[in-house]
Parts: C-alpha cells; structure tokens; sequence
C-alpha cells in the first residue's frame, strides 16, 4: 500500500439501512444551547418541520430497504405539532425513539403515546438532554432554568412508565465522570426514576460548540489507515440516513456539511460518502454516539 493509499480520505458504503432518522422539527428549537452542533434555535429555519405526510411516505418507502428502527430529531422534535401522530404511525412500522430536550413535555401528548406503544408492540424511547446533575452545570450551556424544566419532564416520563436515557454532553475533565454518573443517579431517583439509564457524549467540534471553545484540527481526520481492520459498523453513516425537509443526508450531525445531502429519496440516497469531517473522527473514536445500541463505555444503567 502506497503512502498515499494510508493517508487519503476513506469513504463508507452504506451496508444496510437499519436505522432511519427524521430531522423532524429542522434545526427549530425552544432553547439556544451554546454547544449544538447545528446551532439550532427558535431563529434558525435553515431546516424547517417535517409534515406527517412526508414521514409517512419514507416509512412506507422504509419498508422495502429493511429499516429495523426510527429516530426523531430536531431542533426540538415536540416544537413539531404532528410529532405525536408522526411517532403513533412509525410504531405500526419499528421501535422508534425521540431524542428531547424534555421542557416542553404534556402529560396528554405522553399518555397517548404509552398507549399507542402498548397496542403496537414496538417500543418507544426518549432520551432527554441534560447536561449535568445540577443548574450549575447544565445552564450555563443550555439556559437559564432549563435543568429543572428538563428533569420535571423527566418525572413525568418515569411517572407514566417509560425509562427515558438521560445523554450528557460532556463539557467537564475526564476525571469527574464517575462522580457526574454517582450524583445524577441519586438526582433522578429523588424525582421518581428508580432505574437511571445515562449516556455520556463526548463534544462535536462544529456548529455552536466551534464558537463556544474550539473547532477540529486538521489532524482530527480520519485516513485510510486508521479504516484498516476497523468495524464500520461503529460509524452511523455505514447502516443510516436522516430525512430532512431538503432531502436525505448521510448522518444527523453533518447537517451543515456541503456535501451530506446524498439525494431526494432514500433510494437516491444509498451510495458511499468521504469521511473528511472532523465530527468523522469523533464517530470513529467513540462509536455511533447518536444510537441506542452503540453506547460509550462511560454509561450508566440501573
């Protein structure tokens, strides 16, 4: 292998299409996270809402492709007024999660929803960002107020029998991380969840988190070398795509990178791509981070 064969760019085929995403609310949020990696906001429509009728047409169009599971993204996925009737729909078709920022929950909006997921036999997962086990830690990156606001919804998960995955941007030293886990543990228990479920994520370098402290160094690239006797499945983008309302990207992450958007349909969108990001090698380093089933060592389930 020549040297230019170990140090160019590698592209990732898509294996299979296992999961299916729906950037299902754009990058329209109710809060400004100084840390979103796609700088959502109540201001930025750059990716506007799904409709029901286009998330009903891909799962319909899922079916063919094999899709095992659905995930809801955003911007804030409840902000979207269909969500409710969008997730009722995909549990006739697969489990599906909804990734939350948990401060604009109703109880009737989850009731319905923990009906729906008994009749359909699938399941439904929340996972809820929070970034800390105290105000002291999550609002100064999410917002004043929005620790409580987000572990009342959390409450209100547990209360009505779901066991929401608590994922944690980690914006403190390596060093704390056991102590985080030990005190979020003992926070969610004292508002009712009794099996904790926590996900640290490590910090994608781009969006508002570039501005917030740093963006990737040239060095943070993945290479044809570092592919070698790797397990592709570990990337996101080898068995997944997201819709969005301007088409079918490789990856929910790379959103606001040029060339992530691979076709108008799933079908068009199903080639390889060049993992030239720096969030690549984020990925590459700590696993699909946006999944269920590819967790970082440093979680916690009780």
């Amino acid at each position: 292998m020549s040297v230019s064969d170990v140090t160019s760019t590698p592209e990732i085929e898509l294996r299979s299409l296992d999961e299916l995403w729906f950037q299902v609310a754009g990058t329209v949020c109710n809060l400004t996270c100084n840390h979103c990696f796609i700088s959502c906001s109540p201001q930025n429509h750059s990716f506007e809402f799904l409709s029901y009728e286009e998330v009903n047409a891909a799962l319909q169009e899922s079916v063919e492709h094999g899709v095992r599971e659905y995930y809801f993204t955003g911007g804030e996925p409840f902000l979207n007024k269909e969500l409710v009737r969008m997730l009722k729909r995909t549990l006739n078709f697969g489990p599906a999660t909804v990734l939350t920022n948990g401060t604009v929950l109703k109880k009737e909006w989850l009731e319905e929803l923990k009906t729906a997921e008994a009749e359909s036999g699938f399941s439904l997962e929340f996972r809820v960002s929070i970034d800390g086990p105290t105000a002291d830690i999550n609002d100064p990156v999410r917002g004043d107020g929005t620790f409580d606001r987000a572990i009342t919804g959390v409450a209100l998960l547990c209360e009505l029998g779901f066991l929401p995955i608590i994922t944690m941007t980690q914006t403190w030293d390596d060093s704390e991380n056991l102590q985080i886990l030990e005190s979020f543990r003992t926070v969610l228990k004292t508002h009712g969840c009794d099996r904790p479920r926590l996900k640290i994520l490590p910090r994608l370098k781009i969006g508002a988190e570039e501005k917030r402290t740093e963006g990737y160094q040239q060095t943070e690239r993945i290479t044809a070398a570092m592919m070698q006797d790797f397990d592709r499945n570990q990337l996101l983008c080898h068995h997944s795509r997201v819709v969005t309302n301007r088409g079918v990207y490789v990856c929910p992450i790379l959103l606001e990178t040029d060339n992530a958007k691979l076709g108008k349909t799933l079908n068009e969108a199903l080639g390889s791509f060049p993992l030239s990001e720096g969030a690549c090698y984020t990925c590459y380093q700590f696993g699909a981070i946006c999944t269920n089933s590819t967790l970082r060592p440093l979680e916690s389930a009780e």
